[in-house]
């Protein structure tokens, strides 16, 4: 036996027994002749003795390790001197006095270090990806990604759930990104498409009669990426028949408070809040709001509208609106310089400027004050509940979508700012009834707000010929601390609903026959009313961790440009491999 127990298992209780232990040196120190080296697994660190007087074999032997070198020793654990334990370390009341040692492997300088206490490139850490997870930080990230997903099934499983593979093989659909394609040798001239999501097949599942359907998959998208994008993700698929949106929301609270208990500890409370989209966008400016402070958005535009500010009048004649937040104490807090650069962070939204006002003892003071009547500003007053020295902060715009966005990110931005955000707690919540379309103005059509199959409202069904702009979704986003980590709908069951939908989309009869025809034809066929939602499990785990970037609590992670440093994908192929799929490449090399 190569080891009796692991490096983060022995303890006090364990003084005085024989135990063999393996690992990477992780440390060498020698005090007074006498070699300390602590040794690593993925389980924790145990301090090794090497004594001369005690064995002068293994004494010389540890007298040539160097860091990351892969040993075993054998030895009896005791307690370490009185005053030298380690309150740090699970194991730190003992340590193993080696008897013997074994040098399993020698290693080389490692180019990054083993070390949770520096900072490392990321490049770096994603070149000797091998190495980077052998930092005990690292090792505790996918440990609990294992842990979330086990208690994401072990909860579905008691729930009655069926896990079912779907293909990673399939058709091209348009689901909104760009697929990632796959040539067919056997049928040239035709490819595969990766899965964006198992939406279709889950559906198909529905007709099947797998009423409860789940599924831990990996999903493709082929689009810019960012810290919490990754072209190959993790999602927790969920598919349920017979159902409303009163099902879905009782289920995954449960699912939730379950995942947080068994990975964290913490109770959730539930029922989640439940905010419909229009007052989400009204009053945070997102649809996924962070609601763990205040700054909420006020829509002045009724007490300016008749004010001699023309930067507001103008847009609100254009139909624009004028909304504030209120800063509290802002005006002692950021100097002129400050909200210049705030006027900055808000054009980065299309917001054209900031205005800004400062609450006094006597009333408003700003440049701009002498536009508004003493009335105006007394209503300014009331509907901001302004007080001396707060701050008032204004975007204008014909597009109400901009005001609203510019201000959302802007509050939170002023929160982290200000340090107004409750660290360690989870603010979870619904957004519910989006909007079933939006107008595209780069298409001049209208698209899907989460996909072609959700399920307009039923009164709604009939908006789809004559004004699909104003139909509301049967759709649903779980967010969290402003982050959505979960979305979903009730979908369409209905073929003529569905002929309706694609209609509205721009989608003709024929193409959807060529793109969705298979969908189509099962709906013939008995279809059960049906709905579900779908997590972004690296997000999830990233928030468990207390992670930013997903590429934390990923494996092997791509980098922001999709390449893997470490193998060195995507590379190119032979001549050879292009020939047997049929395929000749148009690219002019650099």
């Amino acid at each position: 036996m190569m080891r009796t127990n692991t490096c983060g298992e022995l303890l006090k209780k364990d003084i005085g027994k024989k135990a063999a232990l393996a690992g990477w040196t992780h440390s060498r120190r020698d005090h007074g002749g006498i070699i300390f080296i602590d040794l690593r697994d993925r389980y924790g660190l145990t301090q090794v003795v090497f004594d001369p007087k005690h064995d002068q074999k293994t004494h010389s032997g540890a007298e040539h390790l160097k860091r990351e070198d892969v040993i075993a020793v054998k030895g009896k654990v005791r307690a370490r001197g009185e005053g030298l334990e380690n309150p740090k370390l699970k194991t730190g009341e003992i340590e193993v006095l080696a008897d013997e040692l074994e040098i399993l492997n020698k290693a080389a300088t490692p180019p990054i270090e083993i070390n949770d206490r520096l900072d490392i490139n990321e490049d770096m850490r994603l070149k000797y990806r091998y190495l980077d997870l052998r930092r005990p930080i690292m090792q505790r990230n996918l440990e609990l990604r294992h842990r979330a997903i086990k208690a994401v099934r072990d909860f579905f499983d008691k729930e009655g759930f069926l896990e079912i593979e779907t293909p990673m093989l399939a058709k091209s659909t348009p689901e909104g990104a760009r697929d990632y394609l796959v040539p067919s040798r056997v049928n040239p001239g035709k490819f595969y498409a990766l899965p964006q999501s198992p939406q279709l097949f889950k559906q198909l599942l529905m007709v099947s009669g797998c009423d409860r359907y789940v599924q831990v998959v990996k999903c493709f998208r082929d689009e810019d990426l960012r810290a919490d994008r990754q072209p190959e993700f993790t999602q927790i698929d969920i598919e349920m028949s017979f159902i409303d949106e009163e099902d879905i929301y009782g289920i995954n609270e449960r699912m939730v408070k379950h995942l947080w208990k068994e990975t964290l500890g913490v109770d959730i409370n539930i029922p989640f809040p439940r905010i419909t989209y229009d007052e989400a966008m009204d009053r945070y400016g997102s649809d996924k709001p962070d609601v763990r402070f205040g700054l909420e958005l006020k829509n002045v535009t009724d007490i300016v509208k008749a004010s001699s500010f023309e930067v507001f009048t103008k847009v609100i004649k254009s139909g624009g609106i004028v909304k504030a937040i209120n800063v509290e104490q802002g005006s002692a807090k950021f100097s002129r310089k400050d909200i210049d650069g705030l006027i900055n962070f808000v054009g980065v939204y299309g917001a054209s400027g900031l205005a800004w006002i400062k609450a006094a003892e006597n009333g408003l003071e700003s440049s701009i004050v002498k536009f508004f009547s003493e009335k105006e500003q007394k209503e300014l007053i009331k509907k901001l509940n302004a007080k001396k020295d707060d701050l008032l902060l204004f975007v204008a715009d014909h597009k109400h979508f901009v005001v609203n966005t510019a201000l959302g990110a802007l509050r939170v931005h002023l929160a982290k700012k200000l340090g107004l955000i409750k660290e360690n707690s989870y603010s979870f919540m619904w957004v519910t009834d989006f909007p079933l379309l939006e107008f595209d103005e780069d298409l001049q059509r209208h698209v899907a707000v989460h996909h072609p199959f959700t399920s307009p409202k039923d009164d709604d069904v009939k908006l789809l010929e004559t004004h699909p702009e104003k139909a509301k979704a049967k759709a649903y986003d779980m967010t969290l601390n402003g982050v959505e980590i979960g979305g979903g709908s009730i979908r369409i069951h209905k073929r003529e609903v569905q002929e309706k939908m694609f209609k509205a989309l721009g989608i003709s009869q024929k193409d959807a026959e060529q793109k969705f025809g298979f969908l189509l034809e099962a709906f013939n066929y008995g279809a059960p009313p049906h709905g579900g939602i779908a997590y972004g499990m690296d997000r999830i785990v990233a928030i468990l961790t207390g992670n930013e970037s997903i590429r934390e609590v990923i494996a092997f992670p791509k980098t922001k440009n999709a390449e893997s440093l470490m193998e060195g994908s995507p590379s190119e192929v032979s001549d050879e491999q292009l020939k047997e799929l049929n395929l000749k490449l148009d690219i002019v090399k650099k």
